[in-house]
């Protein structure tokens, strides 16, 4: 059995205040993968960077900083830590790291979000071309190692029209752009990984991850999917139930996004 939560903390030191640590305390999860850190070990708490009970790999910016940030929090030690994916534009992005336990790498992912006809878009796109060859290389090489592979994360792209509220008014912005859901289905396609949330809840809106803090978004449930558990096929058909973990109210919210959990084991 294995229980990974993954969770866009929208800023580690302001989600701390607001909620995360004691959602932390209370979480059964084993893993739990955190993106938008945005903040350097040195400038978190103690109880915030080295929670008790919990090992963690930080991967955090060398150029942006109070931006991006990555961590994975695991009950035991894991065998190997591997920061960025061997692309020198986005090694030291803050986007990505991974971490080796017995049978499994668990990677915490947060892929730009573009904006459409910027640079920040232009980035997103380089990013999602260096990273599907990646995809393709750890699963061969976990395979290899006899390790299944879980890639969570704040992925930015909502694959189906399921996966937002307001898809219509949406097919021409970044985060759900043809070329995005595209790229997606290759993702599930050539690379062989699995939408392990979509595959438990094959026919259903959302369930949303990310709602906006503007108007009536979260109220209205007007929200966006791209908060996602990616695993290769063998891990993906163990899992067992998914769940996102939406405050009960807007009051409660400790980020813009949910807490997406599964619970993996044969």
């Amino acid at each position: 059995m294995l229980t990974v939560s993954t969770i866009n903390v929208n800023g580690l030191r302001a989600a701390a205040k607001k909620g995360y640590l004691e959602w932390l305390a209370a979480t059964a999860a084993d893993v739990v993968c955190l993106q938008e850190v945005r903040a350097e070990p040195g400038q978190l708490s103690e109880e915030v960077r080295s929670p008790e009970g919990w090992h963690v790999a930080h991967a955090y910016p060398s150029e942006a900083k109070g931006r991006n940030g990555v961590a994975v929090l695991t009950r035991v030690a894991p065998e190997a830590v591997r920061i960025g994916f061997g692309v020198p534009e986005f090694e030291h992005s803050g986007r990505y790291v991974e971490v080796e336990l017995a049978d499994v790498v668990v990677a915490s992912l947060y892929l730009p979000s573009g904006d459409v006809g910027t640079p920040r878009q232009d980035e997103k796109d380089r990013f999602m071309a260096a990273f599907l060859p990646y995809l393709v290389e750890l699963r061969e090489k976990a395979a290899a190692d006899g390790r299944e592979v879980l890639v969570c994360g704040d992925w930015n792209i909502a694959h189906r029209a399921e996966d937002l509220k307001a898809w219509k008014t949406n097919q021409k912005s970044s985060g759900f752009l043809p070329s995005e859901r595209a790229w997606m289905d290759r993702v599930f396609g050539e690379a062989r990984y699995v939408d392990v949330v979509r595959a438990l809840h094959p026919d259903v809106a959302g369930p949303y991850t990310w709602w906006s803090y503007r108007g009536k978004a979260f109220d209205n449930d007007s929200g966006w999917r791209i908060d996602l558990h990616v695993a290769t096929e063998s891990l993906a058909r163990t899992a067992r139930t998914a769940v996102v973990e939406r405050a009960a109210t807007y009051a409660e919210r400790w980020s813009d996004h949910a807490p997406v959990t599964v619970v993996y084991g044969d």
